[in-house]
């Protein structure tokens, strides 16, 4: 029996923790410090929105932890605990199992809030959570567990429940990595100014902080602004006086000495011509583009991680043959995974009948997702065999990545080269997409949102709204195709010309 109501106990946790160390801290720790020192010290002047798709990932990690608990309640009587006096309570009862458990430790400044609290044989409690992960080796999921065993201070391993179904146990492994976090943690909450961090253009993006911190980076000309310099590398150039993109576009390679992730002359090259093709918009060219030759047949797919069987499941084959027009975009749908194999075995028989109809033809995509994506389903469905599967993956494929034709032969004014980097560009290949905010996460929120649609007319415009995205896709790489084959022939910047 509760000896006060639970409002009154969670507001009482809340006053309690506001300046604790959270486990929920850890993802952002790991992504970038300056984010965690935000969050802490300016909490309410930025609004932090969540996307569908964080929210859609939120959601099927709620439906999968409903799984778990579903399972854990038939074997145990479990019990939910609504506070930190609450669990202390249910831990001093021994009670089999606590839901939604919260763990302080007032000395050492944590809290934490576990899945669940498992008691475990010797009468101490393993903490437990559950991941949509198939691996508990991310650094954010070793130090939550971590901190919910040093709250606990006992040495029994805590478990996740990974998202294939199995159980990963972390021990004393994540100790190093707990203890860093720690430090680092009481260091930004007792920093007045928020700290110095380098550019990530994978991460920034998608930060809710990104206007706020762009300006400064571009202000300051920072090296980690150009693409291929890690922020670990921006820092040991600018220890060697090569802070600016200016310096950098203004040095030469042999004078650089190796630093982490820029190692020979190479890539030290490179990085000069991506900083010098960065302050003049310039193009230059490293090598001659050689195209495979044949008939040119466009290819990308959609999929979906967050399935029941916890297997991507491909629900859009798209296909783009000449003469690449709007109408000539085709394709394999699935509505569910439980027509995965079937959309396997059409995509396969397409590749076939394209085969027969080419003599010799092109299967262009851009990133290696397609090949590994196709070499999965093989092992999926133990075809590695199928004649089919060893032609499209063999010595002589047909598959060619544009995305490593673009970035071993070209330098680009560009911060990142995925698909949408390059052909949205004004000054590249300049293609469009219909749907401004479309992209692969808005791809999978779509499609969850068809699987969950009960009305015909909503499941087929949303159907509608994803095909015309691939097709989308598929033309904008066949326009990358051919600005491509213009390049050796336009008037760009060559190394020879340089030399």
């Amino acid at each position: 029996m509760l000896h006060e109501s639970r409002q009154q106990l969670l507001t009482t946790d809340k006053k309690a923790t506001q300046t604790m160390i959270k486990p929920s801290d850890a993802s952002v720790w790991a992504s970038c410090i300056r984010r965690v020192w935000l969050d802490k010290h300016q909490a309410g002047q930025v609004n932090i929105g969540v996307s569908d798709f964080d929210q859609l990932l939120r959601d099927s990690g709620l439906e999968y932890e409903t799984a778990v608990l579903t399972k854990l309640q038939q074997q145990y009587i479990v019990h939910k605990a609504y506070s930190i006096k609450h669990t202390r309570e249910l831990m001093q009862q021994h009670v089999p199992v606590i839901y939604q458990g919260r763990l302080l430790d007032e000395q050492q400044s944590l809290i934490g809030y576990p899945d669940f609290l498992i008691l475990h044989e010797s009468g101490h409690y393993q903490a437990a959570d559950v991941k949509l992960s198939h691996s508990a080796n991310k650094k954010s999921i070793q130090i939550q567990l971590g901190l919910y065993r040093r709250i606990l201070n006992n040495q029994l391993p805590a478990l996740v429940f990974l998202g294939d179904g199995n159980t990963a146990t972390l021990g004393d492994e994540t100790k190093p990595l707990v203890d860093r976090f720690i430090t680092d943690m009481e260091a930004l909450l007792a920093m007045d100014e928020q700290p110095t961090v380098r550019y990530s253009h994978s991460k920034c993006r998608i930060c809710p902080y990104f206007e706020r911190c762009t300006p400064e980076f571009e202000a300051n000309e920072d090296v980690s602004l150009i693409y291929g310099i890690h922020g670990n590398s921006a820092n040991h150039l600018a220890s060697m006086g090569l802070s600016t993109i200016t310096q950098l576009a203004n040095s030469c390679a042999e004078a650089i000495p190796d630093v982490p992730h820029l190692k020979g002359y190479k890539k030290k090259h490179h990085a000069i011509l991506q900083a010098k093709a960065y302050q003049t918009g310039e193009i230059y060219q490293l090598n001659d583009i050689t195209l495979p030759e044949g008939m040119w047949i466009h290819f990308d797919i959609e999929d979906n991680p967050l399935t029941t069987t916890h297997e991507r499941h491909v629900y859009l084959w798209g296909l783009l043959a000449t003469p690449y027009s709007f109408n000539d975009f085709d394709y394999v749908w699935t509505d569910d995974e439980t027509q995965d194999y079937q959309g396997w075995i059409n995509f396969l028989e397409k590749i076939d009948n394209y085969r027969t109809q080419y003599s010799t033809f092109v299967l262009a995509h851009y990133s290696n997702h397609e090949r590994t994506t196709i070499r999965k389903y093989a092992e999926r469905y133990a075809m590695k065999d199928h004649a089919t599967v060893v032609w499209l993956l063999g010595n002589n494929s047909p598959l060619f990545d544009m995305q490593k034709a673009v970035v071993d032969n070209l330098v680009l004014p560009l911060k990142g080269y995925g698909l949408k980097d390059i052909c949205k560009h004004k000054d590249l290949v300049n293609f469009q997409w219909q749907d401004e905010d479309s992209g692969s996460q808005w791809s999978v929120v779509q499609f969850s949102r068809f699987l969950a649609a009960t009305d015909p007319h909503a499941k087929l415009k949303l159907k509608n709204e994803i095909l015309s995205y691939n097709r989308d896709d598929v033309m904008a790489t066949r326009q990358l195709e051919e600005w491509l084959r213009n390049i050796n022939s336009s008037k760009i910047r060559t190394i020879k010309e340089m030399n």
